[in-house]
């Protein structure tokens, strides 16, 4: 199968980082296609400008985001590695997603009618966040998360979504919880494979 991963986080000492680097190791035994676009790495620009929009409505699409979207439309899983910062993505993952997820491409009006254009795709999520998971239950904040994201982009984009993990109090999480999270993390990505090749 052919995979992209979209990472997002500025410290390449983080738990994010570990993460990435695991999920490309368990690919990489796996003999799967990897591709990572480290946003920070590369230094994308997030922000959406007028001209962006100008050429939007015509049609146009600079060398930059098509070739992102030459990335997306190549891959038939696209894993989303990102912190939860203040009850939502970091800027340059937005920014990510404002300029290359764009109308035409990621999605379309069919008379009035919604639909995505990256059906046949999946999606595997990974959220680092502070707060336990009983805080942000105890506040809906869990529901407003995958309503936002799942809904609100992936879904809306026509993602199948394969699985959205919320790693809870990321900052203080031990080497037996991260070990955890690792395991179920390759339990997914080799369920994944394993369905992928059967399908073949």
């Amino acid at each position: 199968m052919k995979h992209l991963i979209i990472y997002a986080h500025p410290n390449q000492e983080s738990l994010n980082s570990q993460i990435k680097q695991s999920i490309e190791k368990i690919l990489e035994e796996q003999e799967q296609e990897v591709i990572v676009r480290d946003l920070y790495s590369l230094g994308f620009d997030p922000v959406l400008s007028l001209d962006d929009m100008a050429e939007q409505r015509k049609g146009i699409v600079n060398e930059l985001i098509k070739k992102e979207q030459e990335y997306i439309l190549w891959a038939d899983v696209v894993t989303f590695i990102y912190p939860i910062w203040w009850t939502g993505m970091p800027a340059i993952m937005k920014g990510y997603i404002d300029r290359v997820f764009s109308y035409g491409f990621a999605y379309r009006y069919d008379q009035g009618i919604q639909k995505g254009l990256l059906t046949g795709k999946q999606a595997i999520i990974l959220n680092t966040h502070g707060k336990s998971h009983e805080e942000y239950s105890a506040i809906g904040m869990d529901k407003a998360l995958l309503l936002t994201s799942d809904k609100g982009i992936y879904t809306y984009c026509g993602f199948q979504i394969k699985e959205h993990f919320f790693l809870d109090k990321a900052d203080r999480a031990t080497p037996e919880a991260i070990q955890i999270w690792l395991s179920k993390i390759r339990d997914v990505y080799t369920m994944t494979n394993s369905i992928q090749v059967k399908n073949a």
